[in-house]
């Protein structure tokens, strides 16, 4: 692995997508989740009922400030004196608003810890983008600078909690009654555009085979978004291999798709898979792990343990619905790494899976819209002042695909 050396930061930025506070947050939270894409608010309210079911706010703000406040008790406890400011980008307390902060205080280089551990243009370059064009904005480009933390998927402090979920909900599971052959494990990550998917991970770098996962389809969608996942699954499962005698039988999942419907995303819907295996009589039970996301938020709470478990219900599967990450002691450790990693070049980098950690800092034209992307010819990384001209740009141009953002990913 090719790391770049970081020059030492004064400041941390938790950043994070941002969810709605009360009820008459929700549609002005959704309205900038798919600014430029002319969606009409009658469309919104059909999204808008999700939140609305929880009263209104989503729980990924208070997620987050727990996993603030823990990780400053962490990393005092190392001994780094790092301030960790909290940014949203698409809801109070926005990038801007920390960015402003952060200048007031003195700070001048800040890393990024973004709520995303796999490379996507949604996890990865539009909060890169996000920073660009706040930084712009306030007329900071080049006095302050912003760098993102490594996709940190196979860090085992991230796994860890997951391999316990799953080996805790099959043992459950087998205490029922239910043989590990008649049980299926689906791993569930949010859907993004195929084009997106391709165009994850660095320009001109084909995504890295993932050993044991043919059956998976890695080949047939491309990028490292479903590479990372299906490493992190694979090892998961191997985990619990381990201790479990039989190995239930798994596949990645995808959920929370939207836009246009002319516009190909990952599939198959976790929906359509619990479906299918009723239909097939494969399996009498399901075990569902949202190993694409770091905290239950809206997504989770909705799309999984509402809309999936009535759907297993509904065909007389047994359902289980595994934790994420979360405030975990050993991801708020894992997250300490990753900052402690950019502090120390030397550091060796903590990674279970084939794919090994990713560098340090992202590499140019990383996790585009699309998968037609220039190589770069003298330069490996691309700055906030590139990034930032490519968006005035744009702006000028024509609106963003439809698609681009997936609307309430990660809230």
């Amino acid at each position: 692995m090719t790391t770049t050396q970081p020059a030492p930061y004064d400041a941390i930025m938790f950043a994070s997508f941002g969810g709605p506070e009360g009820q008459d947050d929700v549609i002005p939270f959704l309205r900038n989740v798919t600014r430029g894409r002319g969606v009409p608010d009658e469309r919104l309210e059909e999204v808008a009922g999700h939140y609305r079911a929880l009263g209104g706010r989503s729980p990924t703000n208070e997620q987050n400030r727990a996993m603030i406040s823990a990780l400053e008790t962490e990393l005092a406890g190392r001994g780094i004196d790092l301030p960790i400011y909290f940014g949203n980008r698409n809801w109070e307390p926005y990038t801007a608003d920390a960015i402003s902060s952060l200048h007031a205080d003195g700070h001048r280089r800040v890393l990024a810890l973004i709520t995303s551990a796999y490379s996507s243009y949604s996890g990865c370059r539009q909060y890169r983008e996000d920073f660009a064009r706040r930084l712009d904005e306030a007329g900071l480009l080049g006095e302050m600078s912003i760098e993102k933390s490594r996709a940190y998927f196979n860090h085992p402090g991230f796994l860890e909690p997951v391999v316990d979920g799953v080996r805790s909900a099959l043992a459950e599971l087998q205490r029922e009654g239910h043989d590990a052959d008649r049980v299926r494990v689906l791993f569930s990550t949010h859907s993004i555009p195929l084009a997106m998917a391709a165009a994850s991970g660095p320009a001109g770098a084909e995504a890295p085979a993932v050993p044991g996962t043919d059956e998976q389809g890695a080949d047939e969608q491309g990028g490292w978004y479903v590479a990372q996942h299906l490493a992190a699954c694979r090892y998961v499962m191997d985990q619990i291999e381990e201790d479990l005698p039989g190995l239930p039988d798994w596949e990645l999942v995808y959920q929370s798709r939207s836009g246009s419907p002319h516009v190909p995303w990952l599939e198959p819907d976790v929906n359509d898979v619990i479906e299918q295996v009723a239909s097939e009589d494969s399996a009498d039970a399901v075990v569902v792990v949202p190993i694409g996301f770091v905290s239950d938020h809206v997504e989770v709470i909705w799309d999984l343990d509402t809309e999936a478990k009535e759907t297993a219900e509904e065909h007389g599967l047994a359902f289980r619905r595994v934790a994420t990450s979360g405030t975990d002691e050993r991801f708020i450790a894992a997250l300490a790494d990753v900052v402690a990693e950019h502090l120390d070049p030397s550091r060796e980098r903590a990674a279970v899976t084939e794919l090994g950690p990713v560098d340090d800092l992202c590499g140019h034209n990383c996790c585009q819209l699309h998968a037609e992307r220039a190589v770069p010819a003298e330069h490996s990384i691309d700055s906030l002042e590139e990034i930032a001209a490519e968006l005035r740009e744009r702006d000028s141009a024509a609106p963003a695909p439809a698609g681009a953002t997936p609307a309430g990913a990660a809230s």
